[in-house]
This record gives structure tokens, C-alpha cells and sequence, in this order.
């Protein structure tokens, strides 16, 4: 019987060593397959930047070389000398900023209403919200651009600003972790101590949200700084472009200045780089709360 047992005993941990190894084979074939997926994804700004020190020569050799053979900085020189790259990367900084801005404001406000003062008329005012969210820009942007012209802001931050003051998604977003993350018991202790809504809203509500608002402020300052066809028709000098706009003029209708936009691409991916990486934990944490069950 002992003998039975302990035989037992060996194919139990024979079995399980077995089912160790084999899931220590999945993952590890799934971090390879992440691994080289997320390599596949890089590697096209790899090569962006690698352009960016390249000469013309080299750039249009095949196979393309990842690491320049001749660095140069004669592409970033030029782009820095010969456009205002500087100041359009001012202005996107600017528009994009303030748009973020604006977007917290209106995003926290209404999402705060919407989920804690609950109606018939709130549930029905949510709803045509989130179906503002799957109407093109393109289809209101005329309309945007006659009230932008009949009140004298285009050509103008103003101008740039009308068109990214609310987002739909902003919205929604800050409902959902309004809804799951602040409790109605903590308000309402609040409201019996005597705060009223504003103090409530500034002193429990915005402090609860943080990562939250990370994760918007991440999401509306790429949608500012990616815009283009808003800041195309507003913006009608090139002291007034956007980073976009302006990465647009390195190409024309039969060239391409290829050195020279990759310099200006590689320039611009600093800033963006360096927001995401100082705002990611914020931007995980209040993405991934918005699918939290009650």
C-alpha cells in the first residue's frame, strides 16, 4: 500500500513537472512572438532616425543599412536653417497643450455630471455623446471653419483651439471612472460635513482621477499634435503651420526631400517620445480602469 502510494506520489510530480515545462514553453514562445512583434513595430522609426544622419547616396542604396555607414548631419543642419521648423513645433506644442487643457476641463466636468447625478435627461444627453464620437471631423469641418471666420480666429491659435475644445471619448472616459472608482458613500460624507459640489468636485473628486486624466491628457495632446486637415484650412501662413502641416512641404507633387524629412520627423519624435514615457503608468492605469465592473 506504501508502495502504491509513493508510486502515486512520482507520477503526480512526474505530471506536474510536465505541465510546469509545457507552460513555461507557451510563455515563452508568446514573449518571443511579443518581442518580435514589438521589434517589427520599432523598427520603422529605427530606420526613420537612421535616415535622418544618411546621405542621399546612401538612403536609396539596397538593402537598406540601419546604421548609417557615413553619418552626416547635413539633413538636420538644413531643416533647421532653411525652414522654421522650430517654430512649428512651438505651435503644435502650443495648440496641442492648450487643446489638452481644455479637454480636461470639459472631459472632467460633464463626466463627473453624467455619473453622479443621474436622469432621464443626463442618460439621454450620454447618449448623443457617444454618438457624436463616430461622426467624421471631416463632416462638420466646413460649418467649423465659416464660425471660426465669421468670429475673426482663423489664421490664429484661437482658430486651431475651436475645433479641439471637447472629445466625446474624453468624455466617456472620465464618466466610466467616475462611475467605478468613486464611491457615493465618500460624496456624501462629504456633503453631510457641509462641502458643497464645487469643493467636492476640486478636493475629492480631481485628486481620485489622477490616472485618469493621465491617460486623457496623453491621448488629446497626440490627437492636437497629429492634426492636420484642421490646421490645414485654419493655418494660412507658414509662420502660423503646425508641425504637421509643415512636414507636409517636404514633399511635392513629383519629389520628395526624403533626407530632410526624416531629419524633421526624428526632431519631432522627441517630444512625443518623452510625454509618453513620462505619462504611461497613468495612461495604463486609467485606460485599463474604464473596464472595471460595479
Amino acid at each position: 500500500m506504501s508502495d502504491l502510494s509513493v508510486k502515486q506520489a512520482d507520477d503526480s510530480n512526474a505530471n506536474g513537472a510536465r505541465l510546469r515545462l509545457k507552460r513555461r514553453a507557451v510563455n515563452f514562445g508568446i514573449d518571443a512572438f511579443l518581442m518580435l512583434f514589438g521589434l517589427l513595430m520599432v523598427l520603422p522609426l529605427i530606420l526613420l532616425v537612421a535616415n535622418a544622419f544618411k546621405t542621399p547616396q546612401e538612403m536609396l542604396s539596397w538593402p537598406p543599412t540601419i546604421i548609417p555607414v557615413n553619418p552626416t548631419m547635413d539633413n538636420i543642419e538644413a531643416v533647421l536653417s532653411d525652414t522654421p521648423l522650430l517654430l512649428w513645433i512651438f505651435n503644435s506644442f502650443a495648440f496641442a497643450l492648450l487643446s489638452a487643457i481644455a479637454i480636461l476641463v470639459t472631459s472632467a466636468i460633464a463626466g463627473y455630471v453624467l455619473a453622479k447625478f443621474p436622469s432621464r435627461t443626463m442618460s439621454a444627453i450620454f447618449a448623443v455623446i457617444l454618438a457624436t464620437a463616430i461622426v467624421p471631423f471631416e463632416v462638420y469641418m466646413i460649418p467649423l471653419y465659416f464660425t471660426a471666420q465669421s468670429l475673426g480666429i482663423l489664421n490664429s491659435l484661437w482658430g486651431l483651439l475651436l475645433g479641439y475644445l471637447v472629445m466625446s471619448f474624453g468624455i466617456f472616459l472620465i464618466r466610466q471612472n467616475v462611475a467605478h472608482s468613486i464611491p457615493d458613500e465618500l460624496l456624501e460624507a462629504a456633503r453631510i460635513d457641509g462641502a458643497g459640489e464645487i469643493w467636492i468636485f476640486i478636493r475629492i473628486v480631481i485628486p481620485l482621477l489622477r490616472g485618469a486624466l493621465g491617460a486623457l491628457f496623453v491621448l488629446a495632446f497626440f490627437q492636437a499634435w497629429t492634426a492636420f486637415a484642421w490646421p490645414l484650412i485654419v493655418a494660412t501662413t507658414s509662420t502660423s503651420y503646425t508641425i504637421e502641416v509643415g512636414l507636409a512641404l517636404f514633399q511635392t507633387g513629383f519629389t520628395v526631400d526624403l533626407g530632410r524629412l526624416s531629419a524633421a520627423s526624428a526632431i519631432v519624435l522627441v517630444p512625443s517620445v518623452a510625454l509618453f514615457v513620462l505619462l504611461r503608468r497613468n495612461f495604463v492605469q486609467g485606460v485599463a480602469s474604464t473596464g472595471l465592473k460595479e
